[in-house]
């Protein structure tokens, strides 16, 4: 490498040697770094720090950093390029992926198999021994087709373009493939004993994993016009290192109701129980699931990215200092910081724990209205929250709240009628539900309301033992999905749900 140069990245403790000019996109996606608009330089979600060395800014740093960020140091990380030796902090780090290692009922058959959670942001592989049901082997990664866009519709723009379709496509296979191949040497077996890998994610994932056209996903209805089983032989896509592997994509349940939640199904049996149950899936595309074994109804609902720590003024995901709990205590809120750390942002499970505070302390008003009007609240310095940090929260519980409302309605049972709660993804294993019952997006019984783990990596390993056993369509034939785009009643249930509940109301 001519004329190269030493680019070290914080908290990791690593350095990477890189040419003179090089950009550092590349690079800061590997370590974890995530592009949500699809390094177009058009928002601040890569931000990087300098902490040595120069990195002058670019014009659009100056656009959308103040100048306090820039005399601090911070850039954005899609302009960036290796113009000499160079320390920088990473903003987004963080260390844990969730995978599952929960118990499940399987029958033993013969060789080993894979369970992928394709998820937009995450992905999720486990190997496990068929005749045990053992995970012997776990890989994590951030979803490579991230550096096109960290969510779904950015993500489907970009493959709107047949050239965009074949990248996006080219990538997760290449990804999933080189995850499945270090697993399968990892643990020593030969080419032929991996028989069987299933993987599930949303009807996005669905369709660029597939090679499926995913412009009806763009425009109303979103309707797919294919949402069924996709099934490859691994050399199809070019794993040669599994050569007898059968790839199965499970199937959707219509719309922006993936295959994620059909696994979620599975996984929590919800399918089978004679008592009334709700499965949660919190994130920008929020699914609910109301049923039991009579019927289940499905919807998939715009949250937007509030509950992930996106499109807040100082939200970043759950990583070394964020603020991830907020306590009320001698009247005034207390923070914890995850990683000991000094405080930088804060998290989703964190805004919702703040936003109950507030209205416990009279800070947050129940019109979402901050108590000191134009001002921020102050939790734990620097980090504040701002008026629209507020109405962005509102925005997503009440979209939540309001579609939980409509299946209900539409089963014909009422809130008190839901016996168990199944609340899944990582927002759903460290959200306080005390704080989630105060701003009235669970309007349910603290007891009643589950962590459920990551429910869609546990259906796929289920999946793995029931190959042609015609489960997953029994649950495709029992579930109808409700377009809540399409009903108006939503509409005035989502107004009303916006608002916080009073105290003592819940």
């Amino acid at each position: 490498m001519l004329d190269p140069v030493q680019i070290q990245l914080q908290p990791l403790g690593k350095t990477f040697t890189l040419a003179r000019g090089a950009a550092l996109a590349d690079l800061l996606f590997s370590q974890g770094v995530e592009f949500p608009c699809g390094g177009r330089g058009r928002c601040r979600g890569c931000r990087v720090r300098v902490r040595a060395g120069l990195l002058p800014p670019t014009p659009e740093d100056e656009r959308l950093l103040s100048a306090a960020e820039l005399t601090q140091g911070w850039r954005l990380g899609c302009r960036a390029v290796a113009a000499g030796d160079l320390t920088l902090e990473l903003a987004q780090w963080e260390t844990a992926i969730l995978s599952d290692d929960a118990p499940f009922e399987f029958t033993p058959q013969a060789g080993w198999g894979m369970a992928i959670d394709l998820g937009t942001t995450t992905v999720v592989a486990q190997l496990l021994d068929l005749r045990t049901g053992q995970v012997r082997g776990v890989k994590t990664a951030l979803n490579a087709q991230a550096r096109h866009g960290a969510d779904i519709m950015s993500r489907v723009q970009f493959g709107l373009a047949p050239e965009g379709l074949r990248a996006l496509t080219r990538l997760i296979r290449e990804q999933l493939g080189a995850m499945v191949e270090e697993l399968v040497t990892a643990a020593g077996l030969p080419e032929t004993e991996l028989a069987s890998v299933v993987v599930v994610g949303n009807t996005v994932m669905h369709h660029l994993f597939g090679g499926l056209d995913p412009k009806p996903l763009a425009y109303y209805p979103f309707e797919p016009e294919r949402d069924g089983w996709l099934e490859f032989g691994a050399q199809e896509l070019g794993w040669r290192h599994c050569p007898k592997a059968k790839v199965r994509f499970l199937p959707c349940l219509g719309g922006f109701v993936g295959s994620d939640i059909l696994s979620g199904i599975l996984a929590t049996g919800m399918h089978r129980s004679r008592q009334l149950e709700v499965l949660l899936d919190l994130g920008t595309n929020g699914e609910i699931v109301v049923g039991n074994a009579e019927k289940l109804l499905c919807a998939s609902t715009a949250a937007g990215p509030a509950f992930e720590g996106a499109r807040i003024s100082m939200g970043m995901r759950a990583a070394s200092g964020a603020i991830a709990e907020v306590t009320v205590g001698a009247g005034k809120p207390r923070c914890r910081v995850l990683g000991g750390a000094d405080p930088r942002g804060i998290c989703g499970s964190g805004l919702v724990d703040a936003v109950a505070a507030g209205l416990e302390l009279g800070e947050v008003l129940g019109s979402g209205r901050l108590a000191r009007k134009h001002e921020p609240w102050i939790l734990l310095p620097p980090v504040q929250l701002t008026q629209s940090d507020v109405r962005e929260l509102q925005l997503a519980k009440g979209a939540i709240a309001a579609g939980l409302r409509v299946l209900l309605e539409r089963w014909g049972a009422q809130i008190a009628d839901v016996r168990k709660v199944h609340l899944a993804g990582a927002f759903g294993n460290y959200i306080r539900r005390s704080s989630a019952r105060r701003i009235g997006l669970l309007a349910f019984e603290p007891e009643l309301v589950f962590p459920a783990g990551n429910t869609a990596l546990r259906g796929a390993k289920i999946a793995l033992f029931q190959a042609g056993d015609g489960r997953c369509e029994e649950i495709r034939k029992r579930c109808r999905q409700v377009p809540l785009g399409a009903d108006a009643h939503f509409q005035d249930l989502y107004c009303e749900a916006m608002a916080f509940p009073e105290a003592g109301s819940r």
